[in-house]
């Protein structure tokens, strides 16, 4: 599959890459400056030898991209969207958004449309089909190279969108777990918020989502 990474210089979609890369899939870095996509594409690409990135404008990694991943920060969306939006159409956008404040009284500080993934469907427009996954995997965990202890929990309102991201998942090794439409996203997204609060209080940094009862 080719998945290219909106904002993908952060640590975030750095670490997707290379864990993505690593299995087989083709990856495209996108970056509001080419020359900086094509430096962190070409950084990854000496950690995962023998695999696929590459780096692109944000634009033209959308539109080369089978399926579009947002990395972005929750108060990038609005800049970033417009301009990735033609990209974006028919394809299986994945929002990792989560937007969080750090330093207020509330960490957790969704948009009126009440979640990033929302957000990110209400600029794209009905064409794009989003997602809301992998909000819950820490960055240094991606970068690690270690096994991903938890489960991947995902929501949206396109039953084969959501299979894709589905098969993204489990080529981490994860188990996926749907748990419904995109209207979920903002309790899901939340949950990013309790695992930092978690680490911040017991003084780790790898918390993370495992759900009991289920078989498998």
């Amino acid at each position: 599959m080719k998945v290219a990474i909106v904002g993908g210089t952060g640590p975030e979609g750095a670490g997707l890459a290379v864990r993505w890369a690593l299995t087989g899939h083709s990856v495209v870095i996108g970056s509001r400056d080419a020359a900086r996509a094509r430096a962190t594409a070409a950084e990854l690409g000496g950690r995962a030898k023998s695999a696929s990135i590459i780096g692109m404008t944000n634009r033209d990694a959308a539109a080369a991209g089978e399926v579009v991943v947002l990395t972005l920060p929750a108060t990038s969306l609005a800049a970033a969207l417009p301009e990735v939006k033609d990209g974006c159409r028919g394809k299986v956008v994945v929002s990792t958004v989560v937007p969080l404040t750090f330093g207020g009284g509330r960490l957790f500080t969704p948009p009126p449309a009440g979640s990033a993934a929302e957000e990110a469907q209400r600029l794209l427009g009905p064409e794009a089909k989003v997602v809301a996954a992998f909000h819950h995997i820490a960055a240094h965990e991606l970068v690690s190279g270690q096994p991903l202890d938890c489960d991947l929990l995902l929501c949206g309102d396109d039953p084969a969108a959501k299979a894709t991201v589905a098969e993204l998942g489990q080529s981490l090794g994860l188990r996926v777990l749907d748990v419904g439409p995109l209207a979920n996203a903002g309790p899901l997204e939340g949950i990013t918020a309790l695992l930092a609060t978690i680490n911040r209080r017991y003084k780790i940094k790898n918390a993370g989502v495992r759900i009991t009862g289920l078989l498998g």
